[in-house]
């Protein structure tokens, strides 16, 4: 199993979090089987795209909530690492 679980919400309350405001939050490396995705599609021309940031951040966003670590944004990025048989991801986490 890549992650700890694959969900297809965000069971978490808005946190109302912008682009600028993710920003601030310094990334850190989160093991891939921690996570719960929020997501159970992936659109896989992101996954394959050669860019594949999408003129966004580079890295993840996962929001810890209730000692849970919820895969926001970067499910592609998560899997790329994981196709890459890389068990860590560089992601902002975001506590609430």
């Amino acid at each position: 199993m890549i992650f700890k679980a694959v969900g297809d919400s965000r069971p978490y309350p808005d946190h109302g979090y912008t682009g600028r405001q993710w920003s601030s939050v310094p990334p850190r490396l989160v093991r891939l089987d921690e996570l719960v995705t929020t997501k159970r599609e992936l659109d896989l021309g992101q996954l394959l795209a050669e860019d594949s940031t999408f003129y966004g951040d580079l890295f993840a966003h996962v929001v810890e909530w209730e000692g849970t670590l919820y895969l926001e944004d970067g499910l592609h990025r998560a899997l790329r690492a994981a196709l890459h048989q890389r068990p860590t991801l560089h992601a902002r986490v975001l506590a609430l």
